[in-house]
This record gives C-alpha cells, sequence and structure tokens, in this order.
C-alpha cells in the first residue's frame, strides 16, 4: 500500500522526467536539494513562502509538498511558458492551490510588498534561484519580508565550481560572466550581522540565511 511519502516520491520523480525533456534541463534544482528544501521546510514549520525564479516548477512542488493544506507560496518568473510546462505534474500531485504564481520581474513585485508594513517579517522561507545579476537586490528587499527566524536559501551559490576557480581558469562564458556577481553576493552575506549563514555543497551549492536581527 502505498504511503503519502511515496506518493510524493512519485510526483517529484514525474516533475524531473518532465523537466529533463527541456532544452535548458540545466536550469532545475538537483533531486538531493529538493530533498533537502522539503526537509527544512517541515523543520522550521514554515507557512508562507516566497520563491524567486520557478522554472518548471520543481523545487516549487516540492515546497508545496512540504507545506500544510492551507501554506501559501508567491511563486515568480518572468517566463510562464516553462512554469505551464511542470503544472499539470503539481495540479495532479493536489497542491496547485498553494500557489500564488505571478509572471514578470520580481523587484517590482518586491517594491510594492515592501510598502505595506504588514509584509514586513511576514515570510517564513524564501528560496532564489533566478537572475544571478540581481541577488544582491533581492537580498536588499528580502531581508526586511522574512521573519526574524525565518530563513532565506540562495541556489547556485558554489557556481559550478567557479567561485573557488583561479581568476584565469578556463570556465564557460555565462559561467565567468556570472560568477563575479556571485562572488559579491557571498561576500556580503558573509559580513551581513542580520543573518547567520551556512553554505552546503548541495547541487550547485546553497547558502542557507537565518536572519537573526
Amino acid at each position: 500500500m502505498a504511503t503519502n511519502e511515496d506518493q510524493k516520491q512519485t510526483e517529484s520523480g514525474r516533475h524531473a522526467e518532465v523537466t529533463a525533456k527541456h532544452p535548458w534541463n540545466i536550469m532545475t534544482t538537483s533531486a538531493d536539494e529538493g530533498q533537502f528544501l522539503s526537509m527544512l521546510l517541515k523543520l522550521i514549520n514554515a507557512k508562507n513562502t516566497m520563491e524567486i525564479g520557478v522554472y518548471t516548477g520543481y523545487s516549487l512542488l516540492a515546497t508545496a509538498l512540504a507545506l500544510p493544506e492551507d501554506g501559501k507560496i508567491l511563486a515568480m518568473d518572468i517566463n510562464k511558458e516553462n512554469y505551464e510546462l511542470g503544472l499539470p505534474v503539481i495540479k495532479k500531485a493536489g497542491v496547485d492551490h498553494k500557489i500564488d504564481f505571478r509572471e514578470g520581474p520580481a523587484l517590482p513585485v518586491l517594491d510594492e510588498l515592501i510598502k505595506d508594513e504588514k509584509n514586513h517579517g511576514s515570510y517564513d522561507f524564501i528560496f532564489v534561484d533566478a537572475d544571478k545579476d540581481n541577488y544582491l537586490n533581492y537580498h536588499k528587499r528580502l531581508i526586511d519580508l522574512v521573519k526574524v527566524g525565518g530563513v532565506i536559501g540562495y541556489d547556485n551559490t558554489l557556481w559550478n565550481g567557479s567561485v573557488v576557480a583561479p581568476p584565469d581558469a578556463p570556465l564557460r562564458k555565462y559561467v565567468r560572466y556570472y560568477r563575479d556577481f556571485v562572488l559579491e553576493l557571498n561576500k556580503a552575506l558573509a559580513v551581513d550581522p542580520r543573518i547567520e549563514i551556512c553554505m552546503l555543497p548541495v547541487g550547485d551549492g546553497i547558502t542557507i540565511c537565518r536572519r537573526i536581527k
């Protein structure tokens, strides 16, 4: 007899299959990272969350499955077509009601949220896996929106291992272009007194930031 956890693993597997067929499948969250995020959300009893950068929604599915029935995810991405590729699996898993998807750039949405004081400190968990050149711009806003004791997760903070590569290392063009932005973020997070951090070598590296003040 299949358990609830078996069913969750099945839906995650189906979503991974859908994403694997996409020409940009390198953008997806790894399976081990999806499992880690799911466990983390349960450990912190997250209920109100946000995701910036959705792609086909693999990490979004992991989050939605981990949240309680009345949990909510504000999800933002500039490409709704990619999100809709994975949406049938999300619907089959019965968690689409937890997702408020917004198509378009995230920064204007964040600026609107910040204008209303009731949104400050209202998010339990925020996951960022979007345009690396805006990571610091996101952090400047998200730190006000996540609650004290809440968590922000930044994906790809090892950036193909390039963050520890010598300056003259042979790197693919896009890796080299974004490396400086990732390095800038890593340095800023390390000295931000409002958070404590833990960088994990899961997937392409994820930095967990817990807001402490």
